[in-house]
């Protein structure tokens, strides 16, 4: 977990409770490591070397990177940093929010070639504003002017990993809470360089979902999947990058197989009495469960 705000883990409580949902789900232990991303950018590596090396070497142990949503510039380098080392190194990565902004300018600078690229939260005279302040927003009023609440996500890809995590939807609805968002203008640039938007809004110019195609697992969201996360039925993003960091997701996303069970229970026949029943305490008769089957979508079938 990549932030800004890791000396107080109730910071991530709902991205921390949406991991463990989804970590039960693939029968996975969930061990969270906490790096500062203040720590990763280059001047700690003069300020507190001890604290860099710490941070890069949690970072690179780790089997997936989570980059979580945050406001305001201090430790977004380090994120950027993050986001391009697992692009780079074919790790799992999930960013939510501001992780998937900065995912955005990564591949903006790296892939694009376009070292000034930015965000105009963080740099207003940026040359390459591949991330903008909306534009029915207020930049003079802070209170009330965020894109908050349900809001739905068409996928415009459906052979994508996300859309297979959401169980082949054609749509999806999703909580936002954001007032930045990539540059719809730069969208055909960034498509012909290989990063893909599986999921926009419906109008079509709001990005909500980013891929990378050839990346073992590297999705970015605008929308805090987290929230509508719940035990039992954890968020589908989530499941995604848990599978993929222990090496699950491949299984995870072919076709559920048919299931038929092999032992019915017999009917009775002229009056014969079946097998006998296990019985709750209120009298009801307990149900066999032979397996649970879960579904990417956190769904759970009883056979």
């Amino acid at each position: 977990m990549v932030g800004k705000y890791t000396g107080l883990s109730d910071s991530y409580l709902s991205v921390l409770k949406a991991l463990l949902h989804a970590s039960v789900a693939m029968g996975r232990k969930l061990v969270v490591e906490w790096v500062p991303s203040c720590d990763l950018e280059a001047c700690a590596a003069k300020e507190t070397p001890e604290a860099h090396k710490k941070a890069w070497k949690l970072l690179k142990g780790a089997d997936g990177i989570l980059v979580p949503g945050g406001f305001g510039d201090r430790g977004v380098q380090g994120k950027i940093l993050a986001a391009k080392y697992a692009r780079e190194n074919n790790v799992p990565y999930l960013g939510i929010c501001l992780g998937m902004q900065i995912a955005v300018i990564d591949f903006a600078r790296s892939v694009m070639k376009l070292p000034g690229a930015n965000s105009t939260e963080f740099d207003p005279d940026t040359t390459s504003p591949c991330v903008i302040f909306m534009p029915e927003g207020s930049k003079t009023h802070m209170g009330a002017t965020m894109r908050l609440g349900s809001r739905r996500t068409y996928f415009n890809v459906t052979t994508c990993k996300s859309a297979k995590l959401y169980g082949n939807a054609r749509f999806v609805d999703e909580r936002h809470r954001h007032r930045y968002e990539v540059n719809p203008e730069m969208v055909p640039e960034f498509e012909k360089a290989g990063l893909s938007f599986v999921g926009k809004d419906e109008s079509g110019t709001r990005m909500e979902i980013i891929e990378l195609p050839n990346h073992k697992f590297f999705v970015g969201a605008q929308f805090h999947p987290e929230f509508k996360s719940r035990p039992g039925k954890p968020s589908p993003l989530f499941v995604g990058l848990i599978a993929a960091s222990s090496g699950q997701l491949e299984t995870l996303l072919q076709p559920s197989p048919i299931i038929v069970n092999p032992k019915p229970v017999p009917k009775p026949i002229n009056g014969t009495v079946g097998p006998k029943k296990t019985m709750y305490p209120n009298g009801h008769a307990k149900k066999p469960l032979d397996s649970l089957v879960y579904f990417a979508n956190g769904n759970v079938i009883h056979t």
